[in-house]
């Protein structure tokens, strides 16, 4: 049968599609493919294999089939057409109704074969690799490569099922290869010319395939393991080769960076806090420039962040000195190889509820930023020294949208898993909107990001983005009064950390006085600040 969980419900649609079987009879002479030359020292030694061939024209079969001692039966599986109206757009939508407060979440349809018997039965599956549109400069998004690859991945998956020591190699053929965001670099045996071979691990890819197929939603381990729920299971030891990859057997920790300057050494502080005031218990690796001296670094370790130093990465397609110059530097996430999964978040950022079970998503996870697009400020990632190389790599061929990190990201990563904005909810309110008011936050989220003017280099009692015409959009007392909570509760030897300086306080101050020239409505210039900060300024 298709591969369908019965905790993802309609989150993974399988359409049957027609398979053929071909069994190889014996022949005077031996076909030898050249995907068999390449892989059959991998191949057990007197064992006849079955073969699955995807997206194999008609009038080419003959070129990919293989015959002889070692063949017991090739397997054609043929792929439905895709709907018309399927774009990439429909299954990235910039919306979605998380609450199901309005309508049934459904996710456009993929067709993928239905494989049962022994169709899904194969020890190596043969696919070609659509690479129509491909170029260096720019990411691939494209339903049908994708169609392609998560047949494979289906394929695989469900010859992997019968046997708890099965491998299965999977042979991609053209010259972009398989989509990494599926098949990791990790996976490659080998690669020559057009030519790639994967070993994949089964339970990994599984798990993206529980997720759904492309973005359209919320992913159903959210649904499924609510915390309490994540509490029960987060021990127990998963076994069966159909489960996910348990928690208890993996190494994870949450972890974030610091480069080029320590303004944001108070944030870090806050966000490490935050994570503990949460009830996580989990490794906390926080990776840092030599901008960070050794005042900063005792504060951040005595958070709870265990230091790592870096050397930071130019973004290429930065300017100089802008504020994303060396933005790529969050790269160097992929180099934190002792760990099997990572959760990274941005210095500017709280956790307000226990968001441990985050651990569970696959790479790449996030939530949604615009459209097609994610946020980079926190992601599910999975360490990888080869990843790191290809993401250094096409960091000079692959143009950011934004010329930092995110636009870099979002062209490599473009299919990846939606994470709940609770996770990730942006301090941002549009103009029209709320104006005048506290602009509140639901008391359901889980993280707040702290865009524009940041806490700590504003009064307590103060939100300084009322006072700037491109940063009002950002402004809220009440959102800032929650990071001040986590403030309120850290030990006094770390609010030391978040001190004001004499020359922060006279920008603040320039502040107020061109709020009040400009006559912004608010009259926020007006309130009288009781910051004990003001008066105990750290020079």
């Amino acid at each position: 049968m298709g591969l369908k969980d019965k905790s993802s419900d309609k989150r993974f649609f399988i359409s049957p599609s027609i398979i053929e079987i071909h069994y190889s009879l014996p022949a005077p002479i031996n076909r030898n493919p050249r995907w068999l030359q390449l892989i059959k020292n991998y191949l057990p030694v007197q064992k006849k294999i079955r073969v699955g061939l995807l997206n194999i024209a008609e009038n080419e079969r003959e070129s990919y089939e293989a015959s002889g001692t070692s063949i017991l039966e090739n397997v054609h599986v043929l792929l439905d057409p895709l709907p018309k109206n399927l774009t990439w757009e429909s299954l990235f939508p910039g919306w979605i109704d998380e609450d199901h407060t309005w309508q049934t979440p459904t996710c456009p349809e993929i067709p993928l074969p239905q494989v049962e018997g022994t169709a899904a039965d194969v020890d190596v599956v043969v696919v070609k690799i659509p690479c129509d549109g491909f170029s260096e400069s720019r990411g691939l998004r494209d339903v049908f490569r994708l169609q392609v690859n998560l047949a494979a991945a289906n394929l695989a998956v469900e010859s992997g099922r019968r046997n708890v020591d099965r491998t299965v190699y999977v042979v991609f053929i053209g010259s972009c290869g398989p989509m990494h965001e599926i098949f990791r670099c990790d996976e490659r045996v080998r690669r020559v010319g057009e030519y790639w071979v994967y070993r994949p691990n089964l339970k990994k890819l599984k798990q993206k395939l529980l997720m759904p197929l492309g973005s359209c939603q919320i992913a159903p381990l959210a649904s499924i393991l609510d915390q309490e729920a994540w509490r029960q299971e987060k021990n127990e030891s998963l076994s069966s080769p159909t489960t996910l990859p348990s928690l208890a057997a993996q190494s994870v920790a949450y972890v974030t960076l610091l480069h080029s300057s320590e303004d944001y050494v108070c944030g870090a502080i806050a966000l490490a806090q935050s994570i503990r005031q949460s009830g996580s218990k989990h490794d906390m690796i926080l990776l840092h420039d030599d901008s960070i001296t050794n005042r900063s670094r005792i504060g951040l370790s005595l958070a709870g962040w265990k230091l790592r130093r870096i050397e930071r990465i130019r973004s290429p397609f930065s300017e100089k000195d802008s504020y994303n110059e060396w933005n790529y530097s969050k790269l160097r996430v992929w180099q934190v190889t002792d760990y099997d999964k990572l959760v990274f978040i941005d210095a500017d950022f709280i956790i307000a509820k226990n968001v441990d079970y985050l651990f569970f998503y696959p790479q790449l996870s996030a939530a949604g930023n615009s459209r097609v697009l994610f946020n980079s400020g926190l992601m599910v990632l999975e360490p990888s020294p080869c990843l790191f190389e290809e993401l250094m790599q096409q960091s000079f061929k692959v143009k950011s949208y934004n010329g930092g990190d995110q636009g870099f990201l979002n062209e490599y990563f473009v299919w990846w898993h939606r994470l709940s904005k609770r996770v990730n909810t942006m301090k941002f309110f549009r103009e029209e909107t709320n104006i005048g008011s506290k602009r509140n936050l639901p008391d359901n989220i889980e993280g707040i990001h702290y865009l524009g003017i940041k806490p700590w280099i504003c009064y307590r009692d103060y939100d300084c983005n009322w006072d700037l015409t491109t940063r009002r959009v950002h402004a809220s007392e009440s959102v800032n009064k929650k990071w001040w909570r986590v403030y309120d509760k850290m030990p006094e030897k770390l609010q030391r950390y978040c001190g004001l300086t004499s020359k922060m306080d006279k920008t603040i101050e320039s502040w107020r006085q061109t709020a009040k020239l400009e006559g912004f409505p608010e009259k926020h210039w007006r309130i009288q600040v009781r910051d004990p900060r003001k008066k105990n300024l750290v020079d």
